[in-house]
């Protein structure tokens, strides 16, 4: 059985992102596959061991500093040494420029892959003073990981490196999803109605929410937005000059309500403009409950789970009008929204399972050991 380290800044229940899913759905599947994970991540609430998250094991190391979306922790570098000495593969979760400095101070010799999730889009400054360490990292580490060929072809980080640079998309685990109660689907449609627009998603800086409401006000269609995030006073203010009672912030909620909203929801919308949305893990959960999706064209994985014309619908970034007029084009045409979420379904089902993630990662794993 080979034993696998992933190392990321942050990991669950402490938060609950895209990468975070992404490192869960590996760890969750690989004993399937001949393989078992251990994760290290940093955390507010101090050091930990051996801690049981589904099936596997996570490690918190304590949590110092957090400047300019970057984590630091002093006691991280012995722990990661301890339990690096253990793993036969080191699995890295990219960008986290400290996870740079750890991997040279340890000077671990064990074969070492990096899942490439984004490109560094908004500390530009700092990039140009982290560039050299970013590139010996990926330099150093014998695989990296991107999950869409777009996103492969259109990084200029990744295409320096494209020698050694692999394709495996994020994939998901529909048994690991609640069921919600009939109470529960009933429950959100007699709050929310039968038909509306869902976004679920942390509410950051790239997601286009901004644009999302301009639309919302222009074509008055009920919109429901899921998660929490720095910019929910903003955006809540903006809806409140905008005058959109059609609009329904709900915050966090649990799984089962997100799956409920899944269920229910009409369309599944998702406005990320800027290149730090490198695949949209909440728009692939749309497509594996059968919606059809209306995303942006960023160069991302959103275009590789959403075809323009087949899955849904694809637009510009930055253009509410014509966010708007797509909105409007699903709201319309029932059977055309029928038909374009049963093809996302089919396409999740055939390229963005767990278990195929899971299994792309064994081979892999097994390649470097």
């Amino acid at each position: 059985m080979i034993k696998v380290l992933h190392f990321f800044k942050t990991y669950y229940p402490e938060t609950m992102g895209g990468i975070e899913q992404v490192i869960f759905q590996i760890a969750e599947g690989g004993a399937a596959h001949g393989f078992e994970s251990e994760v290290l991540y940093l955390s507010s609430r101090g050091a930990a061991r051996n801690e049981v998250v589904g099936h596997h094991i996570s490690h918190r190391s304590k949590l110092d500093l957090q400047l300019a979306s970057t984590s630091f922790s002093l006691s991280t570098f012995r722990d990661f040494a301890e339990l690096a000495k253990k793993a036969d593969v080191i699995h890295y979760h990219f960008p986290w420029p400290y996870m740079d400095l750890v991997h040279f101070a340890s000077r671990i010799r064990k074969p070492a892959v990096v899942s490439y999730h984004s490109d560094i889009v908004k500390q530009k400054t700092l990039l140009k003073i982290y560039r050299p360490l970013m590139n010996r990292f990926l330099s150093s580490v014998d695989r990296i990981v991107a999950s869409s060929p777009n996103y492969a072809e259109s990084s200029p980080v990744l295409t320096r490196f494209k020698d050694k640079v692999s394709v495996i998309p994020y994939g998901l685990d529909r048994a690991t999803y609640p069921q919600p109660s009939a109470d529960k689907l009933q429950y959100w449609r007699s709050r929310l109605g039968e038909r509306f627009f869902l976004f679920v998603g942390a509410l950051r800086y790239y997601k286009g929410l901004d644009y999302l409401l301009e639309a919302a006000k222009a074509t008055q269609l009920p919109v429901v937005i899921l998660g929490g995030g720095h910019l929910e006073a903003e955006l809540k203010k903006q809806a409140s000059e905008f005058g959109l009672p059609n609009v329904h912030f709900l915050g966090g909620l649990p799984d089962d309500d997100k799956v409920a909203l899944l269920e229910v929801c009409h369309a599944f919308v998702f406005p990320s403009h800027l290149r730090s949305e490198s695949f949209g893990i909440s728009l692939l959960e749309g497509a594996m409950y059968g919606k059809p999706m209306i995303s942006c064209e960023i160069g991302s994985g959103t275009t590789f789970i959403n075809i323009a014309g087949q899955t849904g619908l694809v637009v510009p970034p930055r253009d509410s009008i014509a966010l708007g007029q797509a909105m409007m084009t699903l709201w319309q045409d029932a059977d055309l929204a029928k038909a374009m979420g049963a093809r996302a379904q089919q396409r999740y089902e055939e390229f963005f399972t767990a278990d195929a993630m899971v299994s792309a990662y064994a081979d892999l794993y097994r390649q470097l050991c």
